[in-house]
């Protein structure tokens, strides 16, 4: 079973959206849209970009500048 993407309602009538892997588990969390049109279309930003997105490992950069 793969992902879903679920829109929200946030507590100032605007719209989220949230990542979830199959068994339930939050994988990613949006910022508030004022419009349904922009989660939509931030969703599908999302999926656009995470299918073509490379990895870059800032994590040892990070290290060595502490």
């Amino acid at each position: 079973m793969a992902g879903r993407f679920e829109i929200l309602r946030d507590n100032n009538d605007g719209y989220k959206f949230r990542l979830t892997a199959a068994d339930g588990t939050v994988v990613a969390e949006s910022p508030t849209f004022k419009h349904l049109e922009g989660v939509v279309a931030g969703i599908n930003a999302v999926r656009e970009n995470a299918a073509t997105g490379l990895i870059v490992d800032r994590s040892a950069t990070a290290r060595k500048a502490a």
